[in-house]
């Protein structure tokens, strides 16, 4: 099996904390999830995640304008410079300070960072050019008594206008001037959060905290020598050089005073944050309520009002035509993108409120459900990465979730006491499942033909069985002496696998007539179950750190992996034991079978996700699924630099310092480990609720702390010949394929196995040709061709080809297909995800055009009906 899985997206989480920002054509947003970024491309309806990771959460992130290149910087002022275009790092910097806000210039030749009460201005470094050391600081500015809190490029790139919590703004020059000394703008009774340019440069607009928005303009001559109340009245030092004395230098050279001042007049609110458009002169302003605003200025007038969150709106951007808004709120996780003149959504995306508990595959791979604490189920398109429908029937968090094998149904078990049936065509809950007496479920199951499912009780240590047809209940197990971990149906439907703390694994022949209970004992208590795909093997997880092995058949234990130091590491900060020493709660909590059997995948209270040979009873490889340190137990070795005498400094609650009131207050109750995690004494854990593979076998899905983490294969780089010699080189290939023998450049495709090289034989293939080079290509081949089809289906046009292609190969090749078809699911999987897609274009097209044929279809009848009466 290969195992070079990368990591692709991050799904369950669409916003976290920072600033989001649109691209310079306007198509995508950049949202900051945890250390991560991630891409929305609000026209192809598309989201990625960008491979990079910050060593800890983003704060702040800024573009080129010509999105060249992306720099983060986290919470401790490290900064990555990322080539954005391709996703890599070309450089690593540390301001050695919190950033709040970093912005390239207008003509992208500088980067400007706050640095506390002081502002940067650093070269930006080539993305071309290697370099020693790339950031070069241009001039460092100081005048500001407190903290800075944003930073204004002005439209030609030459001046700043920075804001600050000292209720004052500044006007700086990039390059000396002669005679020319800092402006300051004074009269806001609060921290002044933005400083805008008009388009001319000939207005100023601040807007501060209290809600409170200044319009600053030239004094008029014989007012400029009377008041100087907002003139900068610092003694700073003249600059001793003129580098800029030939360019134009009004903004410098202008005596700027108040004109007007307005107000938002917003009840029990503050200005959290704001945004500017210069070319339509619209102000989009976002207050602690949830509520937002949009005005036009210079007249101030007020466009609408609206409430789009039930928190406060954290950030807010707007694209360069000014059409779109997007919105970040960062306690509910929710990321909005508003069409404001037609008042209509183009994105509308939101993570689960507290963890993801666990999350399952629909039968195609297309989709993935996910459950969490919230009581909230959310089903994602692999593909696209949206959340595309949520159901909040539960009202308590969520344990378990199953797609039916067949059909459009999804099952539920929640801690509410309920399990229920959703309908994915209708979107609604047709079927709710209860027990005699309340119990909650911690476990759920669904039989292979979709007509029974089971759940698990932690109350009552009993299983409970309905009916999905009738919605009755059909049986309860008893045996198990303790709550119940898991519940799992054999692939045939004869069995059901039922785990507990008990350190019990039962087998329950429930359909037959003996009604036979197999116990299985172990060593320790049992966290998790799975069946191989052929349901001849049984496997379960314990809470010493092992993995068990059973033969169904014979009910014999077969092999044991201990996987207590594979699943170890990783120190917390209130640890007093080296994370290499520290294995005390470290079990898999999930395990999941891949799609041919050969190997299982397995995750638990750990950074890390390990996959097994089970034959050989080896580690395959181990992913580490988050490098930042923004969580806890992702570090090996804990920093003594960052301990006191009044214990770690990650662990001491400073909110007391937070200058809003609502951030200051803590309303929850001492050691509280559930619900608003923002609330929680205690950082969050690095860890993995849930593990399951794709039915395709390319991808599997981790519900993690951060969210709902993708890896896939990674084929871009990979060199993996099939039947290598010296003759076969990409040259000869080249020669045979403008001979015309397609079927012989095809074989030595194959033979070499570069992905490139395969995609141009097969485009080059005549379509006259397909059944018969179908019928003659060698049967080792058939399988890695149609897995090659299934991932060109995804990206190519050409429909009709590709559909050629799979009849043809399944017309000659069907026998020794099915054959082997436990060997090759994973490929008929996705073919079949492939082929549903299609189905899902042609419809969605058909459906566009019925309209039109039939607008056609009448206009011909009046034709015809004209001509008759003449």
């Amino acid at each position: 099996m290969k195992a070079n899985y990368k990591f692709s997206n991050l799904c369950g989480t669409v916003y976290k904390q920072g600033n989001i920002l649109f691209t310079s054509d306007g198509n995508a947003v950049l949202s900051p999830v945890g250390n991560r970024v991630s891409v929305f491309d609000l026209v192809a309806n598309k989201s990625w995640t960008l491979p990079f990771e910050n060593r800890r959460n983003i704060a702040v992130i800024a573009l080129s304008p010509d999105s060249n290149v992306l720099i983060s910087v986290d919470e401790d002022g490290r900064a990555l410079l990322v080539n954005y275009r391709r996703g890599i790092v070309l450089h690593h910097f540390n301001f050695k300070k919190k950033v709040n806000a970093v912005t390239f210039s207008p003509d992208g030749k500088y980067i400007a960072a706050t640095h506390g009460n002081h502002l940067q201005v650093w070269r930006t470094p080539n993305h071309l050019i290697r370099e020693f050391a790339p950031f070069v600081l241009h001039r460092e500015y100081t005048g500001h008594h407190d903290e800075v809190l944003s930073v204004e490029w002005s439209p030609d790139s030459r001046f700043l206008l920075t804001t600050s919590r000292d209720m004052t703004a500044r006007l700086f020059t990039l390059e000396p001037l002669k005679g020319f000394r800092p402006k300051t703008f004074a009269g806001h009774r609060d921290g002044i959060l933005h400083a805008y340019f008009s388009s001319d440069a000939k207005t100023i607009y601040t807007v501060s905290r209290d809600g409170a928005v200044f319009t600053w303009r030239a004094k008029p001559n014989e007012e400029a020598d009377e008041d100087s109340e907002e003139e900068d009245m610092d003694d700073q030092p003249v600059a001793s050089t003129s580098t800029a004395s030939l360019l134009d230098n009004t903004i410098a050279t202008t005596r700027w005073g108040i004109s007007e001042r307005h107000y938002f007049n917003q009840a029990n609110t503050r200005v959290v944050c704001s945004t500017f458009h210069p070319k339509t002169n619209l102000l989009v302003i976002g207050f602690s309520t949830g509520v937002f605003g949009l005005w036009e200025m210079p007249d101030f007038t007020n466009v609408y009002t609206l409430s789009v969150s039930q928190e406060r709106i954290s950030s807010i951007a707007i694209n360069p035509t000014g059409e779109w808004i997007a919105f970040g709120a960062t306690k509910l996780g929710q990321l909005l993108v508003w069409e404001w003149q037609s008042e209509s959504y183009i994105l509308k995306q939101q993570g689960h409120y507290f963890d993801m508990n666990t999350l399952s595959y629909s039968a195609d791979g297309q989709n993935v459900a996910t459950g969490g604490d919230d009581g909230k189920v959310k089903v994602w398109n692999t593909i696209s990465g949206f959340c595309f429908v949520t159901f909040t029937d539960h009202s308590s968090a969520v344990s378990g979730v199953e797609f039916a094998k067949q059909g459009q149904v999804l099952f539920t078990a929640s801690l509410d006491g309920t399990v229920r049936a959703f309908d994915l065509l209708r979107y609604r809950n047709f079927r709710t499942f209860t027990s005699p007496t309340p119990v909650q479920f911690s476990a759920l199951a669904v039989d292979p033909s979709g007509e029974v499912v089971a759940a698990g009780s932690t109350d009552s240590f009993e299983v409970f069985m309905w009916s999905v047809q009738t919605g009755k209940l059909l049986d309860i197990l008893t045996g198990h002496e303790g709550p119940i971990s898991a519940l799992a149906f054999s692939p045939t439907g004869n069995l059901l696998a039922s785990s507990s703390w008990d350190r019990t694994v039962r087998l329950w022949s429930v359909f037959g007539r003996s009604r036979a209970v197999e116990p299985f004992s172990l060593n320790s208590d049992v966290l998790a179950l799975a069946f191989r795909p052929d349901g001849h093997e049984l496997a379960a997880s314990t809470l010493d750190g092992q993995l068990a092995f059973w033969d169904v058949d014979e009910g014999r234990q077969t092999n044991v992996i201990e996987g207590r130091k594979d699943i170890s590491g990783g120190r917390k900060v209130d640890d007093r034991v080296a994370a290499t020493n520290n294995a005390s709660g470290k079990a898999f909590t999930s395990l999941a079978y891949t799609a041919d059997g050969g190997c299982i995948i397995a995750g638990g209270n750990s950074k890390y996700v390990v996959i097994y040979d089970v034959r050989e009873g080896v580690m395959v490889k181990k992913f580490q699924i988050s490098e930042n340190l923004s969580l806890d137990g992702t570090e090996e070795f804990l920093d003594s630099r960052r301990m006191t005498d009044a214990g770690p400094l990650d662990l001491i609650d400073d909110r007391a310092d937070e200058s809003d009131l609502e951030d200051r207050l803590d309303t929850a109750l001492p050691g509280a480990q559930k619900g608003d995690l923002s609330k929680r004494k205690y950082r969050q854990e690095a860890r993995i609720k849930c593990v399951r593979f794709s039915p395709t076998g390319r991808a599997w899905a981790a519900a993690s702390t951060e969210g709902l983490l993708i890896y896939s294969l990674d084929e871009s780089i990979s060199f993996d010949p099939f039947d290598l010699d010296m003759d076969l080189t990409p040259q000869s290939l080249m020669k045979v394929l403008e001979n015309r023998e397609h079927l012989k450049a095809l074989v030595m495709a194959f033979r070499l196995n570069e992905k490139p090289l395969i995609h141009r034989v097969y485009e080059a293939s005549p379509r006259d040709d397909i059944r018969l080079l179908a019928s003659q290509l060698p049967v080792i081949y058939v399988p890695t061709l149609l897995q090659f089809i299934s991932s060109h289906m995804e990206k190519s046009p050409h429909m009709e080809f590709n559909l050629l292609w799979i009849n043809a190969l399944l017309g000659s090749h069907g026998r020794y297909l099915r054959d082997r078809s436990t060997q090759f699911a994973s490929v008929f999987r996705s073919i079949q995800r492939g082929l549903l897609g299609y189905q899902e274009v042609v419809s969605r097209t058909c459906g566009n055009n019925n309209a039109t044929l039939a607008y056609i279809l009448d206009q011909q009848h009046v034709g015809d009906a004209s001509v008759t009466v003449e």
